[in-house]
């Protein structure tokens, strides 16, 4: 019989394809419109969609981010994402490791993971509540290339069985310092703002990621599982991903890589992230409802159209790489400007 956790991550699973239309009715990103350039002065061939992230290389700017594992059910999924990462030559994240720390039973479900993909980027995943030597058992579960610690205290706080204490700092301080592998800090769905970003960068992070409301969404996941507390008024908080690219503009640092996440649904959105300041983006919620609802080959399909549509989309505004995107221009709606001004940005 599989563990309580393990139980949990399939009710993630679950409530997160059940919700999914839902999380994703009002898409952020459409307030976001791009200036066409009608004389780009470049070939497609001379697009180049690789993204360099400080010791990181990836070979699309858009990776399979952060979802699951810890049950035999996860582990199927784990299983189906990792080969399709293999054969497009994306990175992966996998879901928070802390079960499998627990439970060596679920680590198989994690280790798949390197199984599939042998030569692409690896991204292990744990709470920021972890020490260094935790965050080194997690990294060897699946021979990671870097780790993601997770910042989930609105998460934690619907959930029934969750966390009431969040004293991260000196944690994060020490896990950056300590590990040897690249150390992301990751929201889950509810934004940064520029004064989080800056106190991170003062802790030595030189990868975040901002991951914004509009995706995949906790509060409300985790709302559903608690039948003793309603706190259903928290399922619009936080920021979201445009907003908190914007704030991340706010805090300039060559040395720091900002990644987005959270409502990514579209070649468009990668792109459109990238011109809001972006250098690289994850994408969950929407490639596990195309596995779940469609199947193994029409993610493989769209995996493929992504991909190419990346290159199209560059080329069109003049742009040769990822990085390039920071130059093109972009026309706010009245709402972000609104948005933008109220915060100082």
């Amino acid at each position: 019989m599989e563990s309580l956790q393990a139980h949990r991550k399939n009710e993630h699973v679950s409530l997160a394809e059940k919700l999914y239309s839902q999380s994703h009715a009002n898409h952020p990103f459409d307030q976001v419109r791009l200036i066409h350039n009608s004389l780009p002065e470049m070939a497609l061939s001379q697009a180049d969609p690789c993204v360099k992230l400080g010791e990181l290389t990836f070979k699309s700017p858009f990776y399979i981010e952060a979802m699951t594992g810890g049950s035999m059910q996860t582990a199927k999924i784990n299983a189906q994402l990792a080969a399709l990462a293999h054969r497009h030559g994306l990175a992966m994240a996998t879901g928070s490791l802390s079960v499998a720390l627990k439970d060596p039973q679920a680590q198989a479900s994690f280790a798949i993971v390197r199984e599939k993909m042998p030569t692409e980027p690896v991204i292990a995943n744990l709470g920021a509540s972890v020490d260094p030597k935790q965050a080194q058992k997690a990294i060897e579960i699946l021979k990671a290339d870097a780790i993601e610690i997770h910042l989930n205290a609105a998460q934690e706080l619907v959930m029934p069985e969750g966390d009431r204490e969040f004293f991260w700092q000196e944690r994060i301080k020490k896990l950056v310092s300590q590990l040897s592998i690249p150390v992301i800090v990751k929201e889950v769905g509810f934004g940064m703002d520029k004064k989080n970003i800056a106190r991170l960068q003062k802790l030595g992070v030189r990868y975040i990621n901002v991951s914004g409301r509009g995706g995949t969404n906790f509060a409300a996941i985790e709302n559903r599982r608690n039948h003793h507390f309603d706190l259903s008024m928290l399922n619009d908080w936080g920021q979201t991903t445009p907003e908190s690219l914007l704030e991340a503009r706010a805090v300039k640092d060559p040395d720091v890589s900002i990644i987005a996440s959270g409502g990514i649904t579209s070649p468009l959105d990668v792109i459109k992230a990238g011109a809001l300041g972006a250098s690289a983006v994850g994408v969950a919620g929407h490639f596990l409802h195309t596995l779940l609802d469609e199947g193994n080959d029409a993610l493989d399909r769209e995996l493929d159209t992504w991909q190419e549509a990346i290159l199209r989309l560059l080329t069109l505004l003049g742009c040769h790489d990822f990085a390039e995107l920071k130059q093109a221009e972009v026309v706010l709606s009245p709402e972000l400007i609104s948005y933008a001004t109220q915060r100082g940005l």
